[in-house]
């Protein structure tokens, strides 16, 4: 158990057994209770014969449940397949079928769990119901299962090279692409979050990141390893609520991506809350426009806004850019956590001179330990225990960040990250449909926002309204095109690869 998050979770047991670790609308949890059920739950899973590196999907919306289950899933020796609440039918069957899980934890309410039920072979992947239902005398019912004191025993035997984790950061009926994180990733990259942020057990967060994705997920391991309080709040439709929130609980801490806070300067005034406790906020998962990093610092002087870089390959962060540096070293991603080593290289792997553009190459205990079921792609990502991020940039004299391109395809489109295929081969379903490409395009309060560009089959006819209808029945919301063009021709290489560039204009 040494050098993993069960282990921090079990001192901060230790030290704090009665504060609250989890705070969700009029419900709480105290770091005892969460011990115990989770241990209840490790327990039962042991019963069910899981051994050591078998998959559970959890498909639940930030809540309690999910805390528990996931530190459950660890101590028994699983690995957690957190799954995206919002996505489609099509493509929740694909990752829990792609991981090859065992157990699907989920709610009898979910809108997709009829269609999933459908696709599944429940003699393979069991069921439990976070709630009481009518399915429930044929599947476990969380109830049911009784807390208790004591973990299984030995069931993290090699943290380094036991499976903890897969997130899943594209891919549906193609090819899915899960990244496997380790117990050794999980807990370097906490450790290392924790040397720079500072926190400790009087701190309280109010998240509103979900903890499917790597951001949200470290949010929650950083607080639970000190013994700090996470206040859940799983809506951003009223910003107001979400920083009253703050302002009522005292929280301390904020993390957000670049359109959680575009969306907080537009609609709320951070002078009408009492917001004294507030401490630090954190951002990630995409660049946000300096002028926005401005307004904050004006709005709120008093407060350590810090601005991060990472990737889910390494288990979340890669570097910072200290709050007491944003005014001279302003649109940086900053330098490496500690840790981590940060290398701009050429193709050739050299590493390039000051202000000179290459690609960024990570090194650390927090990186990934490949794709699941995909060598081929973990072997073009990884080289000499290197992580090739894809993203272009250069560094300053003092060694600072600057990201000006990324040479992938992912679509960054708010807290999302989106593989173009994806939607690319739900669209290419359309009878009509031809050819379909899918690009972002910058947008100012999400960061990107979809384009498809699309060309109809001769002697077809088909609307731009009769696509969306169709995007909206097959895509989960946040894979909907907000640009829809038809063309004659998408523009190619010799090759044949697609110019994108030349689409998102």
């Amino acid at each position: 158990m040494e050098n993993t998050l069960v282990k921090l979770l079990h001192d901060s047991v230790q030290k704090f057994p009665e504060k609250n670790a989890i705070i969700h609308a009029d419900r709480n949890l105290s770091y005892i209770n969460l011990w115990k059920k989770s241990c209840g739950v490790a327990q039962f899973l042991t019963r069910q014969g899981l051994t050591s590196g078998d998959r559970i999907s959890l498909l639940i919306e930030n809540s309690i449940e999910y805390v528990i289950a996931y530190y459950a899933v660890l101590m028994a020796g699983g690995a957690v397949v957190g799954l995206n609440t919002a996505a489609k039918s099509r493509d929740l069957i694909n990752w829990i079928q792609h991981s090859e899980s065992h157990f699907l934890f989920t709610s009898s309410t979910h809108p997709e769990l009829d269609d999933v039920l459908k696709g599944l072979d429940t003699n393979i992947c069991q069921l439990v119901f976070l709630d009481p239902c009518s399915l429930s005398e044929e599947f476990t019912c969380w109830d049911d299962i009784e807390p208790c004191d004591a973990i299984p025993d030995n069931k993290i035997s090699d943290p380094a090279n036991q499976l903890a984790s897969i997130i899943y950061t594209s891919g549906t009926t193609g090819k899915p692409k899960g990244v496997m994180l380790s117990h050794t990733n999980l807990y370097e990259n906490t450790i290392s979050i924790l040397t720079y942020l500072k926190l400790n057990e009087t701190d309280s967060i109010v998240n509103v990141l979900p903890f499917y994705y790597s951001y949200g997920n470290s949010v929650l391991h950083i607080h639970i390893a000190v013994g700090g309080t996470l206040i859940l709040e799983n809506s951003l439709l009223y910003p107001h609520k979400v920083v009253a929130l703050m302002s009522e609980t005292k929280a301390t801490g904020f993390s957000g991506v670049p359109s959680t806070f575009n969306l907080l300067l537009n609609r709320i005034k951070f002078s009408d809350f009492d917001l004294s406790s507030l401490r630090y906020m954190t951002q990630a998962g995409g660049h946000m426009v300096p002028s926005y990093v401005k307004k904050i610092k004006n709005e709120l002087p008093e407060i350590k806004f810090v601005i991060m870089y990472g990737q889910t390959e390494a288990s979340a962060r890669l570097s910072y850019l200290p709050a007491e540096d944003i005014e001279v070293k302003l649109g940086s991603i900053g330098r490496a956590i500690p840790g981590v080593e940060l290398e701009v290289m050429d193709e050739s792997l050299n590493p390039v001179a000051p202000n000179v553009t290459g690609e960024i190459y990570a090194r650390g205990k927090n990186i990934m330990m490949g794709y699941w079921k995909d060598p081929d792609t973990t072997q073009s990502v990884l080289h000499d225990n290197w992580l090739k991020t894809g993203d272009l940039a250069y560094k300053d004299e003092d060694n600072y960040l600057y990201i000006v391109g990324r040479s992938s395809e992912m679509i960054k489109s708010g807290a999302h990250r989106i593989s173009p295929k994806d939607i690319e081969e739900v669209i290419l379903e359309y009878n009509s449909v031809e050819e379909a490409s899918v690009v972002g395009v910058e947008d100012k309060l999400l960061g990107q926002v979809i384009k498809a560009v699309i060309v109809i089959k001769p002697e077809h006819e088909v609307t731009k309204m009769e696509l969306l209808r169709y995007c909206k029945a097959n895509l989960a919301n946040y894979k909907i095109p907000k640009f829809i063009e038809f063309v004659d021709e998408i523009p190619k290489t010799a090759s044949g690869k697609v110019r994108r560039f030349m689409l998102q204009n």
